[in-house]
């Protein structure tokens, strides 16, 4: 732990992994007519979309995204061409591959890849949504409110919460991100951005005790 970073205690371990399994859909991964790789900073994201690439679930892989504050400098060359990359590197043919290298939030996520596939003559009926694991319910939210006509499944690394910790490598960035993306599971369905998502009271309580204790740096702007 770096001198930065804020010490987790047992409670709020608890809290973050009740709102970690909120997060996740849970879905079936099955076949579908493609699949969406949302870009981040997380290239597991990629690493997933391109196994289950090779398991077959899938012909066509759009990888969408431009860049944000926190990849600007991970991937200079935005998200989706360094995902697609990734994705080439692990045995995906490139010639499965989209790029939609413009989008700076979820909804143009789904959005600008529709296009992208439109204009490759692609109209899917169902579409598998890869994304990091604390990511699916709001992806799937917002897909479900700008793409309701086609079947949403989604799908992310399957990694348990410590070694997802593990992983990024900063506790309390972790956990800024989890509440993060709760408020926005609450607040965009008030702003038309997404589908409601019914939150568990004790998934609530989680929210609002680990606010309380300051896990607030990707909360929404005023």
């Amino acid at each position: 732990m770096t001198d930065n970073q804020q010490a987790i205690t047992e409670d709020q371990w608890r809290d973050a992994k009740l709102i970690w399994d909120y997060h996740q859909m849970h879905h079936e991964i099955r076949t579908a007519d493609v699949a969406i790789g949302l870009g981040s900073h997380d290239l597991g994201v990629a690493a997933f979309s391109a196994e289950l690439y090779r398991a077959g679930l899938f012909p066509h892989l759009v990888f969408t995204g431009g860049n944000s504050p926190t990849t600007a400098q991970v991937f200079p060359r935005g998200e989706a061409v360094h995902f697609s990359e990734h994705a080439i590197d692990l045995g995906v043919p490139a010639e499965a591959i989209l790029l939609e290298p413009n989008a700076g939030n979820t909804g143009q996520n789904i959005t600008l890849s529709r296009e992208v596939l439109a204009a490759a003559g692609i109209t899917p009926k169902s579409v598998l949504l890869v994304s990091k694991p604390y990511m699916e319910r709001r992806s799937f939210a917002t897909a479900r409110k700008l793409w309701p006509e086609v079947e949403i499944i989604c799908a992310s690394e399957p990694l348990e919460f410590d070694d997802y910790l593990k992983s990024i490598g900063d506790e309390k960035l972790v956990l800024d991100m989890l509440v993060g993306d709760l408020q926005r599971v609450i607040e965009y369905p008030k702003l038309g951005f997404a589908i409601e998502q019914d939150v568990p009271e004790d998934v609530h309580a989680a929210y609002e005790s680990l606010l309380a204790a300051g896990f607030d740096s990707r909360l929404l702007g005023p």
